[in-house]
């Protein structure tokens, strides 16, 4: 059967069009309520069944009913908009949508019913495509089963998920974006060109009748479970913005058991460091690390590299590895970060490190050498005398302290933030019902941590003075003792 069947492309919005002819393995559409990803979802699907390549879709969402009020109209909607009802078959019963010329079909199933998604067969070839609608409403478990139904058979495969990123420690966010495992559309209202100005008035009304609605529903920010402890509104705007990193990486270096010697840095876009700003550029300066171990209730070391005159983050590490391999990067960090002194010789960057879980990497820094480790003053039990210890320690004092200087310094400058994972976490972080700032079941708090040490070791970064500089074109008059005298009053002498 020949059909001649012409589309044009005014019938999409513009930011999809890229994405109309998509193979890549996984696909997801997420953002704002009211851009349309959709019902251009059901455009391509459509787009895609009419064509001769075999495409075998199975549409899943949580329960199986919802698609009747939802997925399943979609698809039909654009068939009739289309008019191309003449070509398909819709079984309205059964959920089951056929074009007729290529012989494609379409199944609906909810991940209610595991069985029934088993027992899923097509007329004509495997199934080949996968539509996740609102897939925040699953489980991991049930994409991992949904994988296991794209394998085998000879046609390209593609599993695409649409949702509203409705909270930000979501298991997608991090198996699909953080990974970068699939490819990504993000949409707004904005991106909607099909809107009526009254449809886009109510959703910019939203800021200021329901804040958290407004920035997930309409922005398409993450949004957070339960009431953040740091300034959420500040944090979504510096996301916006934030800089991507000048380099990823980490560093490489020669190590005989005793020393580290040779340090190079690696190029790697899967590497744990990501570099903001270059050590001392645009012009020489200090630099303090602020790190967090791996202890109790915690999976990643961390380190916060700040500019300890503006306090601007310009470096982050974050990596699950072992404590030796830890210390030797913080030891190469340190020395990446080292700034000349008024003699040309290089000052590593002051570290502190927290001591509460672990010791080692403050003991193993200063066996290999490392010269520039934050102090803290200890009182000994029994003699009373004050003794003086490297890395930071967390107290029942010290902890609420940092973190109220870091709730300050979100508030008051988060510009200063330019690490994109940094800013995510603390969104997440909560206040329990004891009062406790903590991370959420399931969360970490890794670099809230560190970030928070860094601000606090900041203090400790000792500038030399800087001398005063007179502009040439100024010229002072040294008064004669025969010329008259004025009465200034007090006498003040120049140093």
């Amino acid at each position: 059967m020949n059909v001649n069947i012409k589309i044009s492309k005014n019938v999409f919005n513009d930011i999809y069009i890229p994405f109309l002819e998509n193979y890549d393995r996984y696909l997801i559409f997420y953002g704002g309520g009211s851009s349309g990803k959709s019902y251009f979802i059901a455009q391509r699907y459509i787009y895609k069944l009419i064509h001769p390549n075999r495409c075998n879709l199975l549409v899943v969402r949580k329960t199986g009913d919802t698609n009747r009020k939802s997925t399943f109209p979609l698809l039909k909607q654009v068939i009739s908009n289309w008019n191309l009802s003449k070509h398909f078959k819709v079984n309205e019963s059964d959920m089951r949508i056929k074009c007729l010329f290529t012989g494609n079909e379409v199944a609906f199933a909810g991940l209610d019913d595991v069985e029934k998604i088993k027992s899923i067969t097509f007329e004509n070839g495997e199934l080949t495509d996968i539509w996740v609608e609102e897939a925040t409403e699953t489980q991991e478990a049930d994409i991992n089963q949904l994988k296991v139904r794209l394998r085998g058979g000879k046609s390209k495969k593609q599993m695409v998920l649409s949702f509203n990123p409705i909270n930000i420690q979501h298991w997608i966010k991090k198996h699909f974006i953080d990974s970068k495992l699939a490819t990504v559309c993000f949409s707004t209202y904005k991106d909607n060109k099909f809107l009526t100005d009254d449809d886009r008035k109510a959703l910019e009304d939203l800021k200021y009748t329901d804040e958290y609605t407004y920035e997930v529903y309409a922005l398409g920010h993450w949004g957070i479970v339960g009431k953040t402890v740091f300034d959420a509104k500040a944090i979504t705007k510096r996301l916006d913005i934030i800089p991507k990193p000048l380099k990823t990486g980490y560093f490489i270096y020669d190590y005989d058991g005793n020393k580290i010697t040779n340090i190079k840095w690696l190029n790697d876009s899967n590497g744990y460091i990501n570099i903001y700003e270059l050590p001392n550029s645009p012009k020489i300066t200090k630099y303090c690390i602020g790190g967090d171990t791996a202890g109790e209730g915690s999976d990643y070391f961390t380190g916060h590299v700040l500019d300890a005159k503006t306090g601007k983050q310009v470096a982050v590490l974050k990596h699950q590895f072992d404590a030796d391999q830890y210390v030797k990067q913080m030891y190469c960090l340190g020395k990446y970060y080292a700034t000349p002194n008024q003699y040309g010789i290089k000052e590593e960057a002051l570290i502190g490190i927290e001591a509460n879980f672990d010791s080692f990497p403050i003991r193993e820094l200063t066996r290999l050498g490392y010269s520039n480790q934050y102090v803290r003053e200890k009182i000994d039990e029994y003699t009373g005398k004050t003794e003086k210890r490297f890395g930071f320690k967390t107290t029942s004092i010290t902890r609420p302290t940092i973190l109220s200087s870091l709730i300050e310094i979100v508030r008051e400058h988060v510009d200063l933030l330019n690490d994109k994972d940094t800013l995510e976490e603390l969104l997440t972080i909560i206040r329990n019902e004891k009062g406790r700032i903590e991370a959420p079941d399931g969360g970490h708090d890794d670099q809230m941590m560190g970030l928070a040490i860094a601000y606090e070791i900041r203090n400790q970064v000792v500038f030399s003075e800087e001398p005063i500089t007179v502009n040439p074109q100024y010229h002072f008059n040294i008064e004669k003792n025969n010329e008259i005298k004025y009465d200034y009053g007090e006498v003040r002498t120049i140093i």
